[in-house]
Order: C-alpha cells, then sequence, then structure tokens
C-alpha cells in the first residue's frame, strides 16, 4: 500500500516545538533512527523535568504506511511525505546493504525510491536554502541526499565505509573523512551509527544549552562526546568521560549557570560531599580539579563573546569574570605547563 505525497495537514506556523521528520525508507537502519530519536525524546524529557515546554515534536514520514526495518522489525503507522516546515528539521538514515541473496527491488520499491528522491530534492532544497531549518544526515544517508541533489558545493561526511560511493555521487562535494560529523550551515552529516548520536548531542546543546545536552548524554551513558571540528573536546563537554553522579551534578550546575558565584564549598554543598572530598573525586574520576573546571568554562564563554565581537572588558563579565584583568591572568594561569 502506498499514498501520495501531501502536505502537512493541521501545522499551526506558531507552535513552539520543532517538528523532527525522520524519513524510514526500506530496510532503514533502525539502530542510526533509534540513537537521534532517543537523543531528543530525553532532551524532552529533561525539559519537562525543569518544568519548560518540550523542544522537539517527534515524526516519522515514509513513502507507505510501514516500512521493514534492517533487523527486520516493521514499523508501520508512518505518516506521508510532507511538505516541510522553514524551521522544521529532516533526518535520513542509513539502509541496510543490499545482500546477494536479496530478491531484485520490484516495479513498486523503485517507484518508491523515485518518488522518495523528488520529494526530497524538492524539500530539502527549501530546507538549504536558508531559515531555521535542518538537513540532518546519518551514516550513508548522506548517499540519499546526494542522490537527490543536495550535496553540491557542500561539506559533508557518512560513514568510511561509504566515503568513495559519496564521492561519486557528489562529485561537487566537498567529502571529508575520518570525520564524526560536519556542520556546513543547516546542512549536518555524520559518519556511523553512533556519531549520528554524537551529532544530535550537538545540536540539542545548540538548540538547548549545553547543560541539557550534557544531561541527555548522561543518561545515554555517552560521556565521551565527540565534536565536529577538532579531536579535542570543548571545555563544555569535556571531563565528563566517568559514571558519578555527584560530580556531574555539579558539572550540569555550573555548565547551567557559569556565572554564578561559585566557591568550592557551593560545589561540594551541590554534590553532597566535603570539599576534600570533591577535589579529590574531581581529581579521580574528571582529570582535574573543581575550580580549574570553573575556569575552563569561563574561558570557553569569554572566548565565544569576543568571537562575537565584545569587547575583552563586555567578554569577561559576560562569562562570570571580576574583570578583563581576571580574565587575562586565568587565561595565562590555565595555558601555563603544569
Amino acid at each position: 500500500m502506498s499514498f501520495p505525497d501531501s502536505p502537512l495537514a493541521g501545522r499551526r506556523p506558531d507552535d513552539n516545538p520543532v517538528d523532527v521528520w525522520i524519513l524510514v525508507e526500506r530496510h532503514t537502519l533502525l539502530l542510526d533512527l533509534a540513537g537521534a530519536a532517543e537523543a531528543l525524546r530525553l532532551a524532552n524529557q529533561a525539559l519537562r523535568r525543569r518544568g519548560e515546554p518540550e523542544a522537539f515534536r517527534l515524526r516519522y514520514c515514509a513513502a507507505s504506511p510501514t516500512a521493514s526495518s534492517s533487523v527486520g522489525l516493521t514499523l508501520a503507522a508512518l505518516e506521508p511525505l510532507p511538505a516541510l516546515g522553514p524551521r522544521d528539521w529532516l533526518i535520513l538514515s542509513g539502509r541496510r546493504h543490499a545482500h546477494p541473496d536479496d530478491p531484485a527491488p520490484g516495479a513498486v520499491e523503485r517507484e518508491e525510491e523515485l518518488r522518495i528522491e523528488r520529494w526530497l530534492h524538492r524539500e530539502g532544497t527549501a530546507l538549504l536554502a536558508g531559515g531555521e531549518g535542518r538537513l540532518l544526515s546519518i551514516c550513508a544517508g548522506a548517499l540519499l541526499a546526494a542522490r537527490a541533489g543536495l550535496l553540491e558545493g557542500r561539506r559533508c561526511t557518512t560513514h568510511h565505509e561509504s566515503l568513495d560511493a559519496l564521492r561519486a555521487a557528489a562529485p561537487g562535494a566537498d567529502v571529508q573523512a575520518n570525520r564524526v560529523f560536519v556542520l556546513d550551515g543547516p546542512l549536518a552529516s555524520s559518519a556511523g551509527i553512533t556519531a549520528g548520536i554524537d551529532l544530535v548531542l550537538a545540536l540539542i546543546a545548540e538548540h538547548c544549552g549545553e547543560a541539557l545536552a550534557a544531561s541527555v548524554a548522561q543518561v545515554m551513558v555517552v560521556y565521551l562526546r565527540r565534536g565536529a571540528q577538532d579531536p579535542e573536546l570543548s571545555p563544555m563537554l569535556a571531563h565528563r568521560h566517568h559514571l558519578h553522579p555527584a560530580l556531574h551534578r555539579v558539572q550540569d550546575a555550573i555548565c547551567g549557570d557559569p556565572r554564578a558565584d561559585w566557591s568550592l564549598a557551593r560545589m561540594a554543598e551541590v554534590a553532597h560531599v566535603t570539599p576534600r572530598h570533591l577535589t579529590r573525586l574531581f581529581t579521580q574520576h574528571g582529570g582535574t580539579t573543581p575550580l580549574d573546571y570553573l575556569r575552563a568554562i569561563r574561558l570557553e564563554l569569554a572566548r565565544r563573546e569576543l568571537a562575537r565581537g565584545q569587547r575583552p572588558a563586555q567578554a569577561a563579565l559576560a562569562a562570570g569574570f571580576s574583570s578583563d584583568q581576571q580574565l587575562r591572568r586565568t587565561r595565562r594561569r590555565m595555558s601555563a605547563p603544569a
């Protein structure tokens, strides 16, 4: 059974949540889909616990009302291919590689693939033209974007086994190897399955804040969150490769309000331990001290403010420093060799 392309009915332009559409193809890689969706669900859950409205509305669309997944599980009640709004996100996941014993695609399957590519070219072109929308590809989902003509002149990546295929499908794209994910304006692409989780966590941080993204990563036990540009973790994400709940409480609190008057005693209150024990925990599990962690977070905030064109004194105050002199002293101290 199939249904024609149709616009999304009943969508209100003033809806607060972002509609996140996940395209479900035949033999879609279930873990690609589920990893991204679970991160977004947990972000909504964290927001509800704060008493805030949900940020994302998950929706699943396909060329047919049902589709088989890579593991044989059939997904049902899928919505038709929508007319995307300017704020919508669209996620493309990979598909299971064809097996030599698989039957050749029938006429219905070939027609569905063509309809998806035509729809994706139309809606994806509009998403990439500007506005607040995003097009995300996970793993070999980038190959579908390439077939739809969306990657020419764009920086992108995919699973390492599909890099050559992506270069062949999009010869005008800047295909980057050995990258966890690549951000190019409204286009976001990631490598393998777990890299899709890293990508979505980065976008949650951008949309909802670093502290909330860190809490989602903690629940998913994805503490070593990887970034797009550098092999090193940014200060906002570093020192999270542990499972200690008291330490995460302090780190979440600092990231949530880094400009507050944080003393070692106040951090210890958040952790419900003594200041001396908190210092031991940071050293043992985080590889740093509580105050150095705070300084690193504030330095990163100041760097971002300076990059936005703020004067040093303004950047220092916005990051929680008492003056630009304190900012300079802290920068020298943190960059000095141990």
